[in-house]
């Protein structure tokens, strides 16, 4: 039986998707400077989280790290405390590769992988509201609080017909949950995760069960880097995803996601 199921392995193993040995031109288009540079955003605590000395913990930093492994190179993080300072940060060319979530707007100044997780954008309310469920929050009136420049943020702007956002000028953390209470706003969008961390410590709040987007997180790397980046980046998450890799680290920073499906 042992033979067996090692040899079933073995045939699993040899029919997942391998990043290549990286050439010079990967190299060179991901990491020009002789470093990863890698965008660490620190907004989204399912996807990083900062260790006791500061360094960033988490998924995100997990494949940063293995990238690097696999390129023979230094990792460099480069932290933000939002998505929407990351996707700036890309236009100035100040990272190599970047976790942010997919979107048409981003998508013109960054190369995208497939996902590797997919999380949930939902909704905050009091628990007297009279909103119940997700459909019930895009009406005349209803104003909502977003983080500037995040994935729920773009998405909702280009989704929403009646409702009003309310934009917290920091696009990450606890910026948009504070201006939403203190602001007695009707909702906050966000990541389901926080919300619900927080609505835990607050029984006034409650989170709904339904969601108004699937947050689709990849890998990036800015505009203009070269096929040959591109290429092994989008093969090296393929790995990640089929290898397990990427269910070992969300079990190993304690976070709840979906791993994303293998690529079509």
């Amino acid at each position: 039986m042992r033979s067996l199921m090692s040899a079933a392995f073995m045939l699993l193993a040899a029919a997942l998707p391998v990043a290549a040995q990286p050439s010079a031109d990967v190299l060179k288009d991901l990491a020009p400077t002789g470093k990863l540079r890698a965008a660490i955003n620190f907004g989204n605590g399912v996807l990083a989280q900062k260790g006791k000395d500061g360094e960033p913990q988490g998924i995100t930093a997990d494949l940063a790290r293995e990238l690097a492994k696999r390129l023979g190179v230094e990792v460099a993080f480069v932290t933000f405390e939002a998505a929407g300072k990351v996707f700036e940060a890309a236009k100035a060319g100040a990272w190599d590769v970047g976790f942010v979530a997919i979107e048409p707007v981003r998508a013109k100044d960054i190369d995208f992988t497939a996902p590797y997780v997919l999380i949930e954008g939902t909704y905050m309310v009091r628990q007297d509201s009279p909103l119940k469920e997700v459909g019930d929050v895009d009406k005349p009136g209803i104003r909502i609080a977003v983080g500037v420049g995040s994935a729920y943020d773009l998405y909702l702007t280009r989704t929403l017909k009646s409702a009003t956002l309310v934009r917290a000028k920091v696009g990450g953390g606890r910026a948009m949950i504070d201006m939403f209470v203190a602001d007695k706003l009707d909702a906050a969008a966000g990541v389901r995760q926080p919300l619900e961390a927080y609505a835990k410590d607050h029984p006034e709040m409650r989170v709904m069960a339904g969601h108004f987007q699937e947050i689709a997180q990849a890998m990036g790397t800015p505009k203009g880097r070269g096929a040959a980046g591109v290429a092994y980046l989008k093969a090296f998450v393929e790995e990640m995803k089929a290898s397990g890799f990427v269910a070992d680290a969300l079990k190993r920073s304690n976070q709840v996601a979906e791993v994303a499906p293998a690529a079509k």
